[in-house]
Order: C-alpha cells, then sequence, then structure tokens
C-alpha cells in the first residue's frame, strides 16, 4: 500500500426517533477516516500520481469497512460521499488528487454499483478541523430523501504533513423524508441521475 496510513476511525450513526416520531427502520450511516501522510507536504510537486494512487487505495479500503460497520451486504449501501482535509503544508490540490481521479471506482464496488456521481468536499485545515462529508444515492443524483451530509473530524488531525481522508456510506436516506423527488423504487440506475 503507498498510503502511510498513520490511524483509521470507524462510527456508525444510528437514528431511531427524530422530532419525537419512532423510526420504524433506523436510519444509519457509516462513517470511515483515515489519517494519512502527504507525501508532498510542504513543496510544490506537478505528478500527483502517488496520490491518485492512494485515492484509488482508500477508496476500497475505506468503502469496504463502511459496508462492513453497517453489517450488510455491499448491494444494500444506498448513498455514499467522500472528503478530506489537507493539513497546512499541503495544497487544496493534494486533497483533489486523492478524491477524485480514482477513488470512485474502488468506492463503487465495495457498495456493488453506483451510476450517480460521489459527492464530495475538500478543505485545508488543523487538528480537529471539521469536514461535512456530502451523501447522495449512489444511483440517481435526483432522489432528495437521500441528500444528507455526516462531519468528519479527528481530534489530533491532520498535522501540517497530513491528510484526512473520508467516506461515507449510508443503508438509508434521511429520517422521515417528506419533500417529494424521485423514490427509492422509481430508481432506474442507468444514467447516475434517475
Amino acid at each position: 500500500m503507498k498510503a502511510k496510513i498513520r490511524k483509521i476511525i470507524v462510527q456508525v450513526e444510528e437514528v431511531h426517533i427524530e422530532m419525537g416520531q419512532a423510526i420504524g427502520k433506523p436510519t444509519r450511516k457509516a462513517l470511515a477516516i483515515a489519517v494519512i501522510e502527504n507525501p508532498f507536504a510542504g513543496k510544490y510537486v506537478e505528478d500527483l500520481t502517488d496520490l491518485m494512487d492512494i485515492g484509488e487505495e482508500l477508496g476500497k479500503l475505506l468503502g469496504e469497512r463502511c459496508v462492513l460497520a453497517l453489517g450488510i451486504e455491499p448491494e444494500q449501501a444506498e448513498s455514499y460521499g467522500k472528503a478530506a482535509i489537507v493539513g497546512e503544508a499541503g495544497e487544496l490540490e493534494h486533497a483533489a488528487a486523492i478524491l477524485h481521479p480514482r477513488l470512485g471506482a474502488p468506492l463503487r464496488k465495495a457498495v456493488s454499483h453506483g451510476a450517480a456521481l460521489v459527492p464530495s468536499s475538500k478543505k485545508r485545515g488543523g487538528p480537529g478541523a471539521a469536514v461535512d462529508v456530502p451523501l447522495g444515492h449512489k444511483d440517481a443524483a435526483f432522489v432528495r430523501s437521500h441528500f444528507d451530509a455526516v462531519e468528519a473530524r479527528v481530534t489530533d488531525a491532520p498535522f501540517a504533513n497530513e491528510i484526512v481522508v473520508a467516506v461515507a456510506v449510508t443503508d438509508s436516506g434521511r429520517p422521515l423524508p417528506r419533500i417529494g423527488g424521485l423514490a427509492v423504487h422509481e430508481i432506474e440506475g442507468k444514467d447516475g441521475l434517475r
């Protein structure tokens, strides 16, 4: 593995009651975070291929960790998202190199398909900085019940020479959705939109 991982954090959020209403089937979000060394911290490098390779490794590792944490089969995953926080000695392009060119394909494999774009966010920050990992349905962008986010934060990361990489996977949408849009049972999953 190219990634030099200092730590991995995995957590699951489960909502049973929303606004006093019992949720028939609890909504669940898994978040897997890797704190990695940034091989390009403190210097400008034109070729970011090493970070792209790391993104590919982390898409698989973190996606699989999320599915495992939820205790589901990959095809039962409904939403996904990704985010990164680059430490102060890095640049936003380092986070982009991890998140965009190659992380998506192995994440899609970990959740069995995924026709829709993987929502993402990135920022620069220091230890304890938070980033919202945006969520969207893995097969259809117009499923409003699955527009959501989960916060990722590591109290002691990222150091200046590190990057925090987060992947989130859900087995459901928001609790009590009621704003319309494409319903899950209407998804075709062909173009990533519907």
